[in-house]
């Protein structure tokens, strides 16, 4: 891994040392907590450091992006949870209908709190957090893009008479583990798109791909240039647009539904870390 990737995927800027402040500050007051992680990267796409913030609190996982996961390893992981009595539901964010199952599980785990509920909604950057309080209040009223880093600052937003959510922004970790993690962060969107090298992503994207999911026939970067037509002048790919473009594709689930971490026989935590 380049030293430009890795210091990318390292990236933790201010705002996000003090949403993590101002979380632990906020969570007196909170009741359930609902931690939202793309499908996709279903153990990388956890944060650690946010285990220390639950503690003992009923606690909800939400996978998202199941539209663009592979749905037999998103089964895999929701069948391992259950045996591990950890809550959790998988969703595409932007279907109603499959929002509506995060309320009700919600609901059942703050069932025993007593007045009014609150709940505070915590994940990854451009985990999909602001697309399931949006499906959830069912306004776009938490701000969604896909990129990372949208959302800057907490919010409170109401669902029906005695609930609260507050929206957070995605926090990353300040050194992530693994090599492999940190490519896969960047070609998710965890991390945003200038402070990562396309070239680098694109280049370990292609090997995993080939390695893992051959069944697919994806192209590499300089075939998928030249099947979409971005080249220079002369006729040579053009490597670092091909590369933007490349990685926009997967993300849309344009070579198929991938996932990149399945449940690991030997998982003993609830998130398979």
């Amino acid at each position: 891994m380049s030293d430009n990737l890795d210091r990318a995927v390292q990236w933790y800027p201010g705002h996000m040392v003090r949403a993590m402040r101002k979380i632990r500050e906020y969570l007196e007051l909170i009741d359930v907590i609902v931690e939202v992680a793309d499908a996709r990267i279903a153990a990388s796409g956890r944060n650690p450091a946010l285990d220390d913030l639950i503690g003992a609190r009923p606690h909800l996982l939400v996978f998202t992006r199941t539209d663009l996961a592979d749905p037999r390893t998103t089964q895999g992981w929701m069948s391992h949870l259950a045996k591990l009595g950890q809550p959790a539901v998988a969703v595409q964010a932007t279907a109603q209908p499959e929002v509506a199952t995060v309320a009700s599980a919600l609901e059942r785990l703050a069932v025993g709190v007593r007045g009014r509920k609150r709940a505070i909604v915590v994940g990854l950057p451009n985990s999909g957090k602001s697309a399931i309080i949006n499906g959830l209040i069912r306004r776009s009223a938490a701000k969604t893009e896909d990129r990372a880093g949208v959302t800057r600052t907490l919010q409170w937003f109401r669902l029906g008479r005695n609930l609260e959510l507050m929206d957070t922004p995605g926090v990353l970790v300040p050194k992530i583990a693994t090599p492999e993690a940190q490519w896969m962060l960047a070609a998710v969107g965890a991390v945003p798109k200038d402070r990562y090298d396309p070239e680098e992503v694109t280049d370990r994207l292609y090997m995993w791909l080939r390695e893992h999911r051959a069944d697919l026939k994806v192209p590499n970067l300089e075939a998928f240039a030249a099947l979409r037509g971005i080249l220079r002048r002369g006729g040579e790919a053009d490597i670092h647009n091909a590369a933007r473009s490349y990685l926009s594709h997967f993300g849309s689930a344009g070579f198929g539904r991938i996932s990149f971490e399945a449940v690991q026989p030997t998982a003993g935590a609830p998130d398979g870390r």
